[in-house]
C-alpha cells in the first residue's frame, strides 16, 4: 500500500524580525498539522509570501516576490504587513488564493486548509516544544508585543499593525525558558516599541513559577536574565524609564541598547512627531555610559525628511559628534502612501538626500572606527555564527545578528556554530574586528 505524501508548503519570509516571528508561528502551525516545507516554489503544492509594507521599496520586493512565486507555482497566499492595504497586490496578482494582513494566523491556516488540506497522524509529533525557528539554532527572536501606540509622522505601522498589544509576562518567559532549553544561546527581544510593553494592559501580573511578574519593561529583562541566555533588547523607544534598566547590563542582560533616535533637530523631531529634547537624551547618554561604560548604543535616522535644512542636518552631525553612536543606520526619506508626513511642506530633492546621507555615513564611519579602535587588545566575548576553514564569524556582545559589525578569529581548537569563546581583540576596521581564541 502506498502512503501518500505530505502537503508541501514554500515559504517566503520578508521584512524585519517582527515578521519573521510571524512567519515562524504560522509555519509551526502548519508542522503541527503535518504540512511539510519545501525548498523551492515549483516542488511545492503551495506558496506563502509573508510581505513587507512599510516603503515603496519594501512592497516592490514584495511584489515581486509574489510575481515570482506565481512564475514558478501558480498557488499563492499573501500575508503580512503589505495585506493590510490588498489594493495594489490585487491590481496586479488578481489570481492570488488569499491576501491576510499581519499577525492574521488563524486567516492564513484557513487559506491553506481550503487550498491543501492536511493530512492528519495523530502518531507523529511534528513539532519540537520551541517550535520551528527560521534563525540560526543558537539565536532566536523573542517577540514581547504586537502593534504601536506612537503615531511617527513618516510611519504606517500602526495603520497596518494596529495598537500595542502586550503579551503577559508569563507567557513570554514561558517561551525564552523553552527556546534556552532547545539550545538557543542568545535571546533578541523584539516589539514595534519594546520599551512600551505592558502600558496597554496596565502593567499586569502573571505567574511565572513560584512568583508574579509584571507585564513591565524592567521586570521582564529582569526575569530574561536569569535564563541563562544573552538577552538583548531592540527597537526601544527612548521613554524616562528606560535608564532603570541599564543596571541590569553586563551580564546575560547584554550592554547593548536598539533605541531609534531618527535625528536630532527639534523641529525636525517635531515635524515627525518624535521625543524632541535631544539636548536631554545626550545628557542621558553620557550618564548611561557611566553606569555602563561598556555600553553599545545602535540607532537609526532618517534624512531628507521634509523641511529639513542645511542648518538643521549640521545639527544632526554635531549632535552624532556628540552622543558617539557605536552603530548606526541611515535611511533617506521615502513617501510612504497613507503617511501624514506626505503633507509637509519643503520636500527635499533626492540629489541632496543623497549628499546628506553620504556625509552621514562617512562621518559615522570615523566615529565607529574609532569606537573599535578602543577594543583592540582587549578580551572579548563571542558568539560563533559561521565556521570557515581558518577563521570563524561571530559577534561580540556589542553585535547584533545582520545588522551590525562582525568578529573574526582564529583558533586553534575546533569550534561550532553557538559556541561563546573569549577572544583577545588584535586589530579593527570600520565595522569589524579580528583576533584569536584565547578561551573557551
Amino acid at each position: 500500500m502506498t502512503t501518500a505524501s505530505a502537503p508541501k508548503i514554500s515559504f517566503v519570509s520578508l521584512g524585519c524580525p517582527k515578521a519573521l516571528v510571524d512567519s515562524e508561528r504560522i509555519i509551526t502551525r502548519l508542522r503541527a498539522e503535518g504540512y511539510e516545507l519545501a525548498r523551492k516554489h515549483d516542488g511545492a503544492d503551495i506558496v506563502i509570501v509573508n510581505t513587507c509594507g512599510f516603503l515603496d521599496s519594501a512592497k516592490q520586493e514584495s511584489l515581486g516576490a509574489i510575481g515570482e512565486a506565481m512564475a514558478e507555482n501558480g498557488k499563492v497566499i499573501v500575508t503580512g504587513c503589505m495585506g493590510a492595504e490588498p489594493e495594489q497586490i490585487e491590481k496586479e496578482y488578481p489570481n492570488v488564493l488569499s491576501i491576510t494582513g499581519p499577525q492574521q494566523y488563524e486567516s492564513v491556516l484557513d487559506a491553506v486548509h481550503r487550498a491543501l488540506p492536511p493530512m492528519h497522524n495523530p502518531h507523529l509529533d511534528l513539532v519540537p516544544p520551541q517550535g520551528i525557528k527560521l534563525t540560526p539554532r543558537h539565536y532566536a527572536y523573542l517577540k514581547i508585543s504586537e502593534g504601536c501606540n506612537n503615531r511617527c509622522t513618516f510611519c504606517i505601522i500602526p495603520k497596518l499593525r494596529g495598537d500595542l498589544v502586550s503579551r503577559p509576562a508569563s507567557d513570554v518567559l514561558r517561551e525564552a525558558e523553552k527556546l534556552v532549553a532547545a539550545g538557543v544561546k542568545e535571546l533578541l527581544v523584539v516589539s514595534q516599541d519594546t520599551s512600551a510593553y505592558g502600558i496597554d494592559i496596565k502593567y499586569e501580573s502573571s505567574p511565572w513559577k513560584d512568583r508574579e511578574v509584571r507585564a513591565k519593561f524592567l521586570d521582564l529583562a529582569r526575569e530574561l536574565g536569569e535564563l541563562g541566555a544573552w538577552v538583548r533588547l531592540q527597537y526601544v523607544y527612548p521613554y524616562p524609564h528606560v535608564d532603570d534598566v541599564i543596571p541590569l547590563m553586563g551580564g546575560n542582560i547584554l550592554p547593548y541598547l536598539d533605541i531609534p533616535f531618527q535625528h536630532a533637530n527639534t523641529e525636525v523631531l517635531k515635524r515627525m512627531r518624535r521625543p524632541a529634547a535631544q539636548d536631554k537624551t545626550l545628557a542621558r547618554i553620557h550618564k548611561w555610559r557611566e553606569q555602563c561604560p561598556d555600553l553599545t548604543l545602535r540607532s537609526t535616522f532618517i534624512v531628507g525628511f521634509p523641511g529639513e535644512t542645511e542648518s538643521e542636518f549640521q545639527d544632526l552631525l554635531d549632535w552624532l559628534d556628540e552622543a558617539q553612536i557605536d552603530r548606526l543606520g541611515c535611511f533617506k526619506y521615502e513617501p510612504v502612501a497613507g503617511a501624514t508626513s506626505n503633507t509637509l511642506d519643503k520636500p527635499v530633492p533626492d540629489e541632496i538626500k543623497t549628499v546628506r546621507w553620504n556625509a552621514l555615513m562617512a562621518r559615522q564611519q570615523k566615529i565607529s572606527a574609532r569606537r573599535l579602535k578602543r577594543k583592540v587588545g582587549t578580551r572579548q566575548q563571542i558568539i560563533i555564527d559561521e565556521i570557515g576553514p581558518s577563521v570563524a564569524k561571530g559577534r561580540s556582545k556589542a553585535d547584533a545578528p545582520q545588522i551590525d559589525g562582525s568578529v573574526y578569529v582564529a583558533s586553534r581548537r575546533p569550534l561550532k556554530v553557538g559556541d561563546i569563546v573569549t577572544a583577545k581583540i588584535e586589530r579593527a576596521d570600520e565595522y569589524d574586528l579580528h583576533g584569536s581564541v584565547v578561551g573557551f
